[in-house]
C-alpha cells in the first residue's frame, strides 16, 4: 500500500496559524446584551406589533390580524434626521393606529377620512368632503337596518342614535359645526372604519389628535381566526384558554394566505 507523503512546508505553515481566541463569557454576555438593547430600541422607537381586536375595519383588515407599526414616519420631526427619514403627517386615506381620546390606553385602527381644515358630512352613508363625495375602494356597508344618525352626520342629533356616543363629543362637536358640515380643527384628525356600519369612530367620540397617534400599519405578519370580542376576555382562565386553543389549532386556523400582506 502507498503511503501519501505530506510536504514539510504545508505541516509548518498549519502549525504557524494563530489559534482562534475563544470568546470570554463578559465578552458572551456584551453581544446578548447589544442585540437586546438595539431590538428594544427597534421596537420602542421605530416599529410595534400591534393585533386588531374588532372588525371595524373589515375586510382591510380582520379581527386576529397581527400588524407591524411603523412609529417613525409620523413621529415628531427633528432638526437632525429630516434629511434621513421621511417624516410626514398623516393624510387622508392613511389608515393609522392611534390611543383613543375616549378610552386612554386603548388603541383604535382607523383609516384618516378629513384632515385639519376639512369639512364634512355624510349623506344616506356617504362621506362628503369639502362638498365632493369621497371615494374610498375599501369602504363597504354591511347592515340592513339604518341608523339616522349614523347615516346622516351631523344633521341628526346623537340623541337618535341607536350606539352612545360620547356625551363630551356631543358638547364639544357643536363648535365645530359650520353650515351643516364638522370642520376639522388644527392638529386633529377625522376617522373612520372601513366597515362603515358597525365601526365606532370619529361620529361616536370625535376627533384624533395628532399626538395620540402611534404610527402607520405595515403588513399582517400572521392572522389567526379570532372570535369577536375576544379582546375584551381579561380574566386569566379565559387568556390562558385561548393561548391554549392558539397553540392546538396554530396550522388549520392561520390565515396562511394573509401573512406579510401590504396594509393599504
Amino acid at each position: 500500500m502507498a503511503r501519501s507523503k505530506q510536504n514539510p512546508e504545508s505541516s509548518k505553515a498549519a502549525a504557524a496559524e494563530p489559534e482562534q481566541p475563544k470568546e470570554t463569557t463578559p465578552e458572551f454576555i456584551s453581544s446578548i446584551a447589544s442585540v437586546l438593547v438595539i431590538g428594544l430600541f427597534i421596537i420602542t422607537f421605530c416599529l410595534q406589533a400591534f393585533e386588531i381586536p374588532s372588525g371595524s375595519m373589515e375586510n382591510t383588515l380582520l379581527i386576529g390580524d397581527h400588524v407591524f407599526v411603523d412609529r417613525v414616519v409620523v413621529a415628531p420631526r427633528t432638526a437632525w434626521l429630516n434629511w434621513l427619514i421621511p417624516y410626514r403627517a398623516p393624510k387622508r386615506g392613511d389608515i393609522v393606529v392611534f390611543i383613543s381620546p375616549a378610552q386612554p390606553g386603548l388603541y383604535v385602527v382607523k383609516r384618516v377620512i378629513g384632515q385639519p381644515g376639512d369639512r364634512l358630512h355624510l349623506r344616506d352613508g356617504v362621506v362628503y368632503v369639502n362638498g365632493q363625495p369621497l371615494v374610498v375602494p375599501q369602504a363597504h356597508h354591511n347592515a340592513a337596518d339604518y341608523d339616522p344618525y349614523r347615516d346622516q352626520f351631523p344633521a341628526v342629533p346623537a340623541a337618535l342614535s341607536r350606539v352612545e356616543v360620547d356625551k363630551v363629543w356631543q358638547v364639544t362637536m357643536l363648535e365645530h359645526l359650520k353650515d351643516g358640515d364638522v370642520v376639522v380643527p388644527e392638529d386633529h384628525y377625522f376617522g373612520m372604519g372601513d366597515n362603515r356600519d358597525v365601526s365606532l369612530d370619529s361620529r361616536y367620540w370625535g376627533f384624533i389628535p395628532k399626538e395620540n397617534v402611534v404610527g402607520r400599519p405595515m403588513f399582517i405578519y400572521w392572522s389567526f381566526e379570532t372570535p369577536a370580542g375576544q379582546w375584551q376576555k381579561q380574566d386569566i382562565p379565559d387568556r390562558i384558554g385561548f393561548l391554549l386553543h392558539i397553540v392546538f389549532h396554530f396550522i388549520p386556523e392561520t390565515r396562511w394566505s394573509r401573512m406579510f400582506h401590504l396594509v393599504r
